[in-house]
């Protein structure tokens, strides 16, 4: 099973973009940590099941291929203050959301339905679908 925090296993242009966006949050003195990035379909089944057929509550509705992890495409942050995880922050995680969209990525805590405040991926134009299908994104040259 692997479920990475490393920033060096999804896509190089992603990678880049989580960067800046790291940046951005420490410029304005906001420590931020990776919590996840790459998911393979084993790690992706198995955080599905959480709060269905394993103790805990529903973190996701995605199963494997479902998810923008699978593809290395997004990664997951929580803000740090004095060591600690907040998770429940929601006005640091409002402002991050805005971070990460000023530095061209899609955040989660926008999503109309299972809002995930932690959650920035970079979709490319494309649907999980088509990613599903073989087609990669056109990644931009930097």
């Amino acid at each position: 099973m692997i479920n990475s925090r490393k920033l060096e296993d999804l896509n190089p242009y992603v990678a880049k973009l989580a960067k800046q966006f790291i940046a951005a949050a420490k410029k304005e003195g906001i420590d931020v940590l990776v919590t996840s990035t790459y998911r393979d379909g084993e790690s992706q089944n198995a955080i599905y099941a959480q709060g269905r057929t394993k103790p805990g509550r529903i973190v996701t509705n995605a199963r494997a291929g479902q998810s923008w992890h699978n593809y290395r495409l997004a990664f997951d942050v929580v803000p740090i203050v004095n060591g600690k995880a907040m998770w429940n922050d929601l006005r640091t995680f409002k402002r991050l959301g805005e971070l990460g969209k000023s530095v061209g990525l899609e955040w989660a805590g926008d999503w109309k339905s299972f809002k995930e405040l932690a959650h920035f991926q970079w979709t490319g134009g494309l649907t999980l679908a088509q990613l599903r299908a073989g087609k990669t994104p056109a990644f931009p040259v930097a």
